[in-house]
């Protein structure tokens, strides 16, 4: 364009949506100056492809896109009466590394991308997410058998075209359940989409010397075919009113972004419920396909700075089980793939989802822990406690927290690699989620046995002082749990628990939600109060003499008794018992 001037662009965009028209009523042949136009067109709306919302330029081109009918008129064309056109007869007006049909489908991407739903139902009854589905497996073909030295076979499809088409296709999922079952749901047409990031295939992609190839080719053909695979996943993480199918809500986080699943499901709840009950099926056809070693095959595939996609998708399919056993047989815990997963030189949102990975699995299945240990991440982990970025801190403790959350298998690597100490300081750490799942992961760290209280010990004041600070009731609760955990195992810290004041904090807790727990209006706001921590970790305190002398004799011990005759049942049970100890001792 070469121009900032609005009236410039403008009748300059004209000019190419000029060309693109044709004076016959009826086409009945893609001419090359129409397809040169198209692509011309389709190529500067491409330029706007990473933005959110419509840009100046998109303003300008969108209106001058031809009609959904023309479009749909000009893909149509037999490929019979292409090859009347041919390359020779195109090459004038056609770089010999652009097909005959990439402008055309690029224009579909652009209207599909900024049209709304109105241009998807539009195509989706014009057939073409079927239509598109049928080239892509003629130009896979013709690809595999030509190799990359014939561009216009009659399909017409560069690369770039190719991925034009996956995107376009991706935005059709959103127009109803029909599209989604019919692309999404069979095995046919997802081992095409599939075969796209096949060693193969990528290996023509990165080969092809034209626009579309080359190592970007191979990263923009993997990063949307990602796209389009993470779509039900997008679609069901973002529903509103409905439970994460996800423990980890936040993974592959930049995948949500500007997703056609995020944009248009989060309207349609009778589609994305339909998704949900669609799952398990997707699930499925995702192993069949055998889609989790394709992916971890395309992180070689990519620089470390083009991971992120990948790696956010990785993160979507753990929560499924299926899905993370296939992925960890295929070697996603290789020692030598995380720490290149967790080398600076990745993007903060891989090292992020590679952290709540390693978290999800850890938690998902004590079986997970031997592969989690094989991956040598304990010295990063480390470190990562120490990290710039409080979301790295914070991931950090919530994954030792799971390591620690089924057994005492990671217990001696934890003393081993002097992980407690670090981990301790993060009760401090300036970030409130930092200091929320450190508490959590010295709860785990104390549960199984007591093989850690001596370096534990220091954690005594640290947890004391988030009970009685302004910290969010979770952090509170995982605070007086990890301290009930403390005295779970033995009576080692018993009376460094009561010298550091952790019983009085404790006791000072309980006494702050008293109002709330004696108030029959206010049983909701129990539920979500730590008080039923606090009192349970107290109640273990009573199996040891000298805790409860100190509970007997404290000022605070009568407002128990009083919590007898709270309406919330389990609360006066835990009061009941704590009474029953301290005055039957």
């Amino acid at each position: 364009m070469l121009t900032t001037s609005p009236k410039k662009q403008l009748s300059r965009l004209t000019v190419l949506a000029q060309l693109v028209s044709s004076k016959d009523t009826t086409i009945t042949s893609l001419q090359p100056h129409s397809a040169a136009a198209m692509l011309a067109l389709a190529s500067i709306l491409s330029l706007e492809g990473g933005m959110s919302v419509e840009s100046s330029i998109s303003e300008i081109a969108v209106p001058l896109i031809p009609p959904t009918s023309t479009l749909c008129d000009h893909l149509k064309i037999s490929s019979d009466t292409e090859n009347e056109v041919g390359p020779r007869n195109a090459k004038a007006v056609l770089s010999y590394w652009h097909g005959l049909r990439d402008g055309c489908v690029g224009l579909l991407e652009s209207k599909l991308k900024w049209g709304g739903p109105l241009a998807v139902q539009q195509l989706i009854a014009s057939g073409i997410p079927l239509l598109l589905i049928q080239f892509l497996a003629r130009n896979h073909s013709n690809a595999s058998r030509q190799g990359v030295d014939s561009p216009n076979d009659g399909v017409g499809l560069s690369p770039i075209g190719v991925v034009w088409a996956v995107s376009s296709i991706c935005y059709c999922l959103s127009g109803g359940v029909l599209t989604f079952r019919q692309i999404l749901l069979s095995s046919e047409h997802m081992k095409l989409i599939c075969s796209l990031i096949s060693d193969a295939h990528l290996k023509l992609v990165r080969s092809w010397v034209g626009p579309g190839g080359g190592k970007d080719g191979v990263k923009d053909t993997i990063n949307t075919v990602i796209d389009f695979l993470a779509f039900p996943f997008v679609a069901v993480q973002n529903a509103p009113g409905l439970p994460a199918t996800t423990a980890s809500v936040n993974s592959g986080f930049i995948l949500n972004m500007g997703s056609p699943a995020e944009r248009v499901c989060k309207e349609d709840k009778d589609m994305v419920k339909a998704i949900l009950e669609d799952m398990g099926k997707y699930v499925k056809i995702l192993l069949e396909v055998g889609v989790p070693g394709l992916i971890l095959r395309c992180l070689d595939q990519l620089e470390s700075k083009d991971m992120g996609r990948t790696v956010a998708f990785l993160a979507k399919m753990i929560a499924h089980r299926p899905l993370a056993v296939q992925l960890v047989g295929k070697g996603l815990l290789d020692p030598n793939r995380i720490r290149r997963l967790l080398d600076s030189s990745s993007p903060r949102d891989a090292v992020l989802d590679t952290l709540m990975i390693v978290s999800d699995l850890a938690r998902m299945d004590k079986g997970f822990y031997e592969f989690i240990n094989g991956a040598l991440i304990l010295d990063t982990l480390r470190d990562f406690l120490a990290h710039e970025d409080a979301n790295v801190r914070a991931k950090a403790c919530n994954a030792l927290g799971n390591m620690c959350r089924h057994s005492a298998y990671f217990y001696e690597s934890l003393a081993r690699h002097q992980i407690i100490g670090p981990l301790i300081d993060r009760c401090a750490d300036p970030d409130r989620r930092t200091r929320k799942f450190a508490c959590f992961a010295i709860g785990n760290a104390a549960y199984h046995n007591d093989m850690l209280y001596e370096e534990l010990r220091r954690s005594i004041p640290q947890l004391a002082m988030l009970l009685v600070s302004a910290e969010e009731d979770k952090t509170k609760a995982n605070a007086a749990g990890a301290l009930s955990n403390l005295v779970r195992n033995s009576n080692k810290l018993c009376e460094e628990i009561i010298s550091k004041g952790a019983m009085q904090a404790l006791l000072k807790l309980v006494a702050d939600c008293s109002v709330v727990a004696l108030n029959p209006s206010k049983k909701d706001a129990i539920i979500e109060s730590p008080l039923k921590i606090a009192l349970f970790s107290l109640g273990k305190m009573c199996a040891y003499p000298n805790c409860r002398h100190f509970l007997r004799s404290s000022e605070l011990f009568p407002m128990i008794r009083q919590l007898r005759q709270s309406p919330e049942s389990s609360i006066a049970k835990l009061a009941l018992a704590i009474v029953s100890k301290v005055t039957d001792a």
